[in-house]
């Protein structure tokens, strides 16, 4: 298929070709739909400044809607011989409609054509991420309400700690999603600008109407210098990859506790046989295989910042070709995030938490702090009671009914905030997913 920058019949080396054509079909049939819906947004605003004459217009959306359906039905085929999607979009008008399809790419180039379809495609695939964080969040407040008696002991440096319970557990990373969801509606606001216009990053001395397709491809607003809309290609992945980041985090900690608290060490919750996996030798075994994969997918999408960092930090402004990496950087760890999110979706209603696990008598030293404070409340300093209870403990002498927990330090294990929580979570997520 001949190239549409192509000014001869002269062919570009096939090894050439190959090599900077590299995996751009692979991705591009995900820009398929956005390039249609950003062609039909440009000529509509062609005919309205008078660059196109209206029957031209409604021949090209003629065409255009009809590869739109094909692609929502899957009948679709990116050419193996096309260069990208833009390429071959645009051949199909051509082949057509002749001379008219032929107008199409009237101020507008190449490069603003994929920095608005990565820009329409990071924004569906945001709101997607922003739904299955949602889902999460539901699941994890239920569970954190419907176990917040439930005592947990607490852990710093491996060490046993402080009572805690399954409400507070859970109720963390109820929290840590706010914040994660937060970050995401800031990627979104940045990356919800018309870059359509800017052409090759110099503008175009036509007398279009970028207005016009903002309103049509329904941005929030418009990049407004033409080179700096050309900087935001690599900049949006980036930020996008950030907050990918920092949500993977959670998830990934989230597994860790998982795979630690499933562990015959700890035997602190289990889950049906059906989410876990034997061993080929030893019969007893039942493996957390589910949350070790989502931790190490997790560690990996906490390296894509840097990955694309790497990539694009070097540049100058303009255009240049390594953008094109960031496809198959981003996209495939886009997908590895979503089947993240579906997998622990899937799974987690089916947890098991375990009651009584402090009536173990290695955990009777959580309860120190506990009888710190009611040496203070009896009128002794703290630094008295410390050592007092400190001294207790190394002379074996320490005794503290737990059942006295239920009437001190529960209240505050109980006391999750949840309403307040989901509150904040619910601000946040209307506007992600308006």
């Amino acid at each position: 298929m001949k190239k549409i920058w192509q000014k001869d019949k002269s062919l570009t080396d096939q090894l050439v070709n190959n090599f900077t054509v590299g995996k751009d079909l692979d991705f591009d049939d995900r820009l398929a739909k956005y390039d249609v819906l950003g062609s039909i947004a440009h000529c509509k605003m062609l005919a309205e400044v008078g660059l196109i004459s209206n029957e031209e217009s409604l021949e090209l959306l003629a065409v255009l809607n009809e590869i739109l359906e094909s692609i929502e039905n899957n009948t679709f085929e990116i050419d193996s011989e096309a260069e990208d999607i833009h390429s071959q979009i645009e051949s199909v008008l051509i082949r057509k409609l002749g001379d008219t399809g032929k107008k199409i790419h009237t101020a507008r180039s190449r490069n603003d054509q994929v920095l608005l379809d990565i820009k329409l495609y990071l924004l569906d695939e945001i709101r997607a991420i922003g739904e299955l964080t949602d889902s999460l969040f539901q699941l994890l407040i239920r569970l954190a309400d419907q176990h917040k008696k439930v005592l947990l002991p607490g852990y710093t440096h491996f060490q046993i700690a402080m009572p805690s319970s399954f409400g507070l557990w859970f109720g963390a990373y109820v929290e840590a999603l706010v914040d994660d969801l937060e970050l995401l509606l800031s990627v979104k606001n940045i990356i919800n600008k018309n870059p359509l216009g800017s052409a090759a990053g110099y503008g175009s001395s036509f007398p279009i109407d970028r207005e016009s397709t903002t309103y049509h491809l329904g941005f929030k607003t418009l990049n407004y210098n033409s080179v700096y809309a050309q900087m935001t290609r690599g900049k949006s992945e980036k930020l996008l990859a950030s907050s990918m980041a920092v949500l993977a985090g959670t998830l990934g900690k989230f597994s860790y506790d998982i795979c630690l608290y499933l562990s015959q060490n700890f035997d602190f919750i289990s889950f049906p046989k059906e989410f876990t996996t034997g061993s080929s030798i030893m019969p007893h075994k039942k493996n957390p295989d589910i949350f070790e994969l989502v931790r190490a997918r997790c560690n990996r999408i906490q390296s894509l910042p840097n990955e694309l960092i790497l990539l694009t930090n070097n540049l100058p402004s303009g255009y240049h070709r390594d953008m094109q990496l960031t496809k198959e950087i981003l996209f495939p760890a886009i997908d590895s995030l979503k089947e993240c999110l579906e997998i622990l979706i899937y799974t987690l209603p089916n947890i098991e938490v375990k009651e009584g696990i402090l009536e173990d008598e290695k955990y009777k030293y959580l309860f120190s702090v506990e009888k710190i404070n009611e040496e203070v409340k009896n009128g002794n300093s703290f630094r008295d009671a410390y050592v007092k209870v400190g001294n207790d403990i190394e002379n074996d002498d320490f005794q503290y009914d737990t059942k006295d927990l239920n009437h001190s330090h529960q209240g505050s294990i109980g006391n999750l905030c949840l309403d307040e929580i989901a509150h904040q979570f619910h601000k946040i997520s209307s506007k992600l997913l308006a």
